[in-house]
């Protein structure tokens, strides 16, 4: 792979929880590289739109967490085992959808290659992107997060507390620390949104989503079905992660640590149930969207004006592709579907 391959598998995994939306029982998705995975209770599909315009497909069973671990049917609890399942399937949908560009990428290399022979002794370039290349990727992205999401904006946020007295509070703390994380995270999106390679992505996202909402209504799932509404959902990651952020500023306001290293700890230690009381709450503003819990996805709605984009009816085709591919395993499989 070249070191743009790398950035872009790096930023596309970076986006993953952005990316990412579903639930056990629910039908959701998650757009990858030039298409979309689309999963439901006991299966997922992945649809991906080739250079020459074909679409390349794979499906599976997938096992639900909870019936593998009944612990994981129990509140709050429930939400760490969907999340790591949706994060770990998500990596796996990113790592297809990267081989088949790599392989079209290569092929295309191949096919321009007419008259001058390969040169003794030189290799072909990799058509599959290996474990071990995948697994530094993620775990860059997990540095990354880390470092983006917790060290900088509690280092920020004691540097003002040298020069502004009043932070010494610990609701204004942080209170201070999650406006500055949730101002990196938008400025994050906004600059990465520029690189065309993702806002392709967002508009494989915002189909992904239009298709969700055509199953969900209960009408003929078609593309000028699909086109009538909305690219933001609630449900979607990007609501998720909005929700994590101002959790975080309440639940760290109760621990009771002064030091640097100790509130970073806290943070990073913490993040599991944070997920799991956030995943608790969109959950139920899915389900009760005029609910005052469902405030709290406002701004996450909001905020998918920038990861969700228009999709073209080829994109569109694209989603449904994946979905009618996850549906019919599903009902091969005997599964139950649950429209929230």
């Amino acid at each position: 792979m070249s070191i743009r391959q790398h950035l872009k598998l790096a930023a596309q995994i970076q986006l993953l929880p952005v990316l990412e939306s579903g639930e056990e029982t629910l039908v959701g998705g998650q757009a990858v590289m030039e298409g979309v995975m689309m999963r439901a209770p006991h299966s997922y599909c992945i649809a991906v739109r080739k250079p020459d315009g074909s679409v390349v497909t794979e499906e599976a069973p997938l096992e639900k967490v909870s019936e593998k671990y009944p612990i994981f049917k129990k509140p709050v609890i429930r939400g760490v085992g969907v999340l790591g399942q949706a994060m770990k399937l998500g990596v796996k949908a990113l790592q297809f959808s990267a081989n088949v560009a790599l392989e079209a990428e290569n092929g295309a290399k191949t096919g321009a290659q007419t008259e001058a022979p390969e040169k003794p002794g030189k290799a072909k370039g990799p058509t599959q992107i290996s474990s071990w290349a995948m697994t530094l990727n993620v775990l860059f992205s997990v540095g990354f997060f880390i470092v983006l999401y917790k060290f900088v904006p509690l280092w920020a946020t004691e540097w003002i507390r040298k020069s502004v007295p009043a932070v010494e509070n610990r609701i204004l703390f942080n209170l201070t620390d999650g406006l500055i994380r949730i101002a990196i995270f938008v400025s994050f999106l906004w600059l990465i949104s520029r690189w065309n390679d993702i806002r392709r992505m967002f508009e494989y996202h915002g189909a992904e989503h239009k298709v969700v909402f055509n199953f969900e209504s209960g009408k003929p799932v078609t593309v000028p079905n699909a086109q009538s509404f909305v690219t933001w959902h609630p449900r979607c990651g990007t609501s998720f992660l909005i929700v994590v952020m101002i959790i975080s500023m309440f639940f760290y306001a109760l621990m009771p640590f002064d030091s640097f290293w100790g509130k970073m700890l806290t943070r990073i230690l913490a993040l599991p149930l944070i997920a799991g009381l956030s995943y608790e709450m969109i959950r139920y503003a899915a389900r009760k969207r005029g609910s005052f819990l469902a405030m709290l996805t406002a701004p996450g709605l909001w905020l998918q004006r920038i990861t969700t984009q228009a999709p073209t009816d080829s994109q569109a085709e694209v989603a449904i592709i994946a979905l009618d591919g996850a549906m019919a395993l599903e009902r091969r499989q005997g599964g139950e579907l649950v429209i929230a």
